[in-house]
């Protein structure tokens, strides 16, 4: 996390970013939803499936099951964490690792968030298997945000490691 107000550059770069995130992220799922039925696999290679699933619920499906309640949660949540993140950018707006790592969490959240709102769910399709065990599939946005998590973590080790 950031310690010290460095907000020596511009927002709109990192907004930049966020927004080719969701573009690319909604360009990638309106292609899934014009080419495959629902529940549609494609096998790209042994352990690699381009697939079309329908998530209700968060990662790994989370509250999936639930009533309808959740969309509304998930929508006010990523909506929230996006307030937060822009604060974040445009508090830190000069730390570059810092904000591209929130920019690709930004533009992934907001993806999924526009998800819920269009279509009710989340559009997954990218499905990693080895034999029969399945990794619950995902998309653009979802890989964003493990992105900008990994981003984080190593902007921070690089912060310690300054001390």
């Amino acid at each position: 996390m950031a310690t010290k107000k460095t907000g020596s550059g511009s927002l709109l770069p990192w907004l930049g970013v966020a927004l080719i995130v969701i573009l690319l992220d909604q360009l990638t799922k309106t292609l899934i939803l014009g080419l495959f039925e629902p529940n549609g696999i494609h096998t790209v290679t042994a352990f690699f499936d381009i697939v079309r699933a329908h998530n209700r619920g968060a990662a790994f499906s989370f509250l999936a099951g639930a009533t309808g309640w959740q969309r509304w949660f998930f929508v006010g949540l990523g909506g929230a964490a996006a307030i937060f993140i822009v604060w974040m950018l445009r508090r830190h707006s000069g730390q570059k690792l810092f904000c591209l790592a929130l920019s690709f969490i930004l533009g992934g959240a907001l993806g999924n968030v526009i998800d819920r709102l269009i279509h009710g769910y989340v559009v997954d399709f990218l499905q990693v298997h080895w034999g029969s065990s399945y990794f619950p599939a995902f998309n653009a946005a979802d890989s964003a945000i493990t992105v900008g998590a990994v981003l984080l973590i190593l902007d921070e080790l690089r912060r310690v490691r300054r001390g």
